[in-house]
């Protein structure tokens, strides 16, 4: 590997040693964090700030408290995985009601701390591999899983030993609903909120590896498209009996969101199966009755919107609604609208100062803004609106706010006394100012990216490298600068890099977004194929005689439809991790977009990459982990086995013990066999 690579690897793609995974504690006082010691030092300590002086502290560190890393617990690593955390050591922490205490998990032992940090991380007894840890109010008690079972310390087990899985999310609901836990305390500190899961009716899918041939194969459940989900019900669990929320899990299977209004009512989101109505449900944790309290509906599904459904402080319901004709995504309140065509909310972050923050965009989809919006006019406030993309977590007064443009990432905390302070950042400078050529093409307005070498002398043809994800939920057009770090190496091995946001994929409009509905393959490939030939027009740089593609996840499905249909215009691919036929993906994300197999098999049948094997007449390079618990191998070693049985070359490189994610510089190593590849087949 260059030295792009092996910084990019050792760094953690430059995100060692950055401030992440804020909280604030005690009124705003506080600002908790994780932080490594340094740009190539892989291990997350606690923090915190106080804000009150600017002094940061370290609370515990994984080499104080393990000097030997152990094994994470299975169920854990699989937690990881779902959140798309990379970072090792303390992964994950949970504050107490007062946010003075914190608990965490480290390689299955369960820890906490408090804010002053005296006399250390307090090791707390489990019942065996302890994960997910929460405290109540006060810190007195903390519940962990363990083996499929909650517990509670000081205490013990809390959940019957029924043969279910407790107080943990499901997969459907971790991967694709955004919900990552499975028990919630009540503010009265005695009893929990605990999920209560079911997987005995889905398909076991199994794990080998086959360079550790002595270690017995791994299984887990997993919710295919058309199939069963898991059965999930909710129970509180405290003194006395147990009591069964009242869900209509029939017609509404999905557990998005959960939450303690008070000590006598809980506030529950449910979504039906096709995702086309939201509820916000009022539940009684005395005798489980339930009520709707508002609903959202779309004819195709409902886009979630983080930080709605919710209950304002006053008692009216806030929730998302699209403007007439699709062009924004809006708010209302008690079902009347409080934003327009104007402004794209992204995310509710909170209530500051009597407003809603909000995460909105205005100008360019690449941005993004920071609002204040008056509940009841509609009024905004910027926070935050200069070039970029910026972010804000508020508590009680307090404000933080990340602002990330071409020049890198700023964090700034505002008190609540006026003062500003900036968390320490220790991760490397990034080694590339990218300021890519963004433009708006086709009919559809498609955003794209051209990122050229920075030694380029116009005149001088390149080829071309499609780098691009292309699918449902993921914008990679931003102005995030660690997004276009390895777009600048690729640009500098001598290409000329494109970035195509598809119809599909969010931020544009909700009319953009809905595009999918019912079919991936031909909007996606539609899309990509027109932008690419009008910047073509554009930018006469642009060898269109020599294209190549590249992606992973939703990424490789591009990559490879590119080569196996458009093969007059796309002619190299390297696909990773692609999902080759949608009846073997999961349930929540497939039948959002494409429906119900059953209902619409042409659906399926149509973007499914396996039926055109035989038709593939360029190179195609395929990259699968044998650890992938999202897109399985299953998906990449169907499709070289159709093509091996049609007589198509093609090359596959299968990755033992490597997971979705591509961790431990795995990444920039298949980087540097797919230049290879690409400067071979686009000579």
């Amino acid at each position: 590997m260059d030295d792009f690579l092996r910084l990019s690897a050792a760094t953690a793609r430059f995100t060692h040693g950055a401030p992440h995974g804020f909280s604030f504690g005690d009124d705003g006082r506080l600002l908790w964090f994780l932080r490594s010691d340094g740009p190539t030092d892989p291990l997350d300590g606690l923090w915190v700030l106080d804000t009150t002086t600017g002094a940061e502290t370290l609370l515990a560190h994984p080499r104080a408290l393990s000097p030997e890393p152990g094994e994470l617990p299975v169920a854990e690593r699989r937690l990881r995985e779902r959140t798309r955390l990379v970072t090792a050591g303390i992964g994950t922490y949970a504050l107490s009601g007062d946010g003075r205490r914190a608990v965490f998990p480290l390689y299955g032992r369960l820890y906490a701390v408090t804010c002053d940090g005296a006399g250390g991380p307090e090791e707390l007894p489990v019942a065996g591999p302890a994960l997910d840890p929460r405290p109540n109010a006060d810190g007195s008690r903390t519940a962990y899983v363990a083996d499929d079972a909650l517990h509670v310390v000081p205490g013990g087990r809390v959940s019957p030993d029924d043969g279910a899985r407790w107080g943990l999310a499901e997969f459907a609901a971790a991967e694709e609903l955004g919900r990552a836990r499975g028990h919630w305390w009540a503010p009265d500190g005695v009893r929990l909120l605990a999920a209560r899961v079911d997987e005995g009716a889905l398909q076991r899918r199994w794990f080998t590896d086959p360079a550790r041939p002595h270690l017995p194969a791994e299984d887990f459940a997993y919710p295919e498209a058309g199939g069963p989900n898991a059965e999930v019900e909710l129970w509180v669990l405290g003194p006395g009996r147990p009591v069964r929320l009242d869900l209509d899990a029939e017609a509404f299977p999905y557990l998005s969101d959960a939450s303690w209004e008070s000590d006598g009512e809980i506030l529950l989101t449910v979504q039906d199966r096709l995702q086309r109505t939201v509820l916000l449900i009022g539940a009684d944790p005395a005798t489980g009755r339930t009520r709707e309290l508002s609903r959202t509906t779309h004819p195709r599904w409902v886009d979630a919107l983080p930080g709605t459904p919710a209950r304002l402080p006053d008692g009216r319901m806030l929730t998302s609604a699209d403007t007439p004709g699709g062009v924004a995504r809006a708010l209302t309140v008690d079902g009347k609208p409080l934003t327009g065509d104007g402004i794209q909310i992204r995310r509710v972050a909170g209530i500051h100062r009597g407003r809603l923050l909000v995460e909105v965009g205005q100008r360019d989809p690449s941005e993004q803004q920071v609002l204040l919006l008056d509940p009841d006019t509609g009024e905004a406030t910027p926070l935050a609106d200069g070039p970029g993309v910026h972010g804000a977590l508020a508590g009680a007064g307090a404000l933080l706010l990340t602002s990330a443009d071409a020049d890198g990432i700023r964090r700034t905390l505002h008190t609540a006394d006026g003062r500003r302070l900036t968390p320490a950042d220790r991760s490397a400078p990034l080694p590339y100012r990218v300021v890519p050529v963004l433009e708006r093409v086709t009919e559809h307005g498609v955003p794209t990216a051209l990122v050229l070498p920075r030694d380029h002398v116009p005149g001088r043809r390149l080829p071309v490298l499609v780098d691009a994800y292309g699918g449902p939920g993921y914008q990679d057009i931003s102005a995030e600068p660690v997004r276009w770090q390895a777009k600048q190496w690729w640009a500098d091995q001598g290409f000329a890099v494109v970035t195509v946001d598809n119809r599909g994929t969010p931020y544009v409009s909700p009319a953009f977004t809905h595009a999918v509905y019912r079919g991936f393959s031909d909007v996606t490939l539609e899309d990509q194929a027109a932008a690419l030939l009008a910047l073509g027009e554009r930018h006469p740089d642009l060898d269109l005689g020599r294209v190549g593609v590249r992606g992973w996840s939703y990424g490789g499905y591009l990559a490879a439809l590119a080569v196996l249909r458009r093969p007059d215009l796309y002619r190299a691919a390297a696909a990773g991790a692609a999902p080759t036929d949608f009846r073997h993906y999961d349930t929540a994300y497939t039948e959002r977009y494409l429906g119900l197999p059953a209902e619409h098999p042409e659906v399926y049948e149509r973007d499914s990459l396996i039926p055109d094997a035989p038709g593939l007449s360029r190179p195609l390079h395929l990259t699968t982990g044998l650890a992938d618990d999202n897109v399985h191998p299953s998906h990449t070693l169907r499709l070289s086995r159709a093509l091996t049985d049609a007589g198509r070359p093609h090359q596959l490189l299968a990755l033992p013990g490597v997971t979705h994610m591509t961790p431990g510089g795995t990444r920039e190593k298949v980087m540097a066999l797919q230049l290879d590849f690409f400067r071979r087949e686009l000579a």
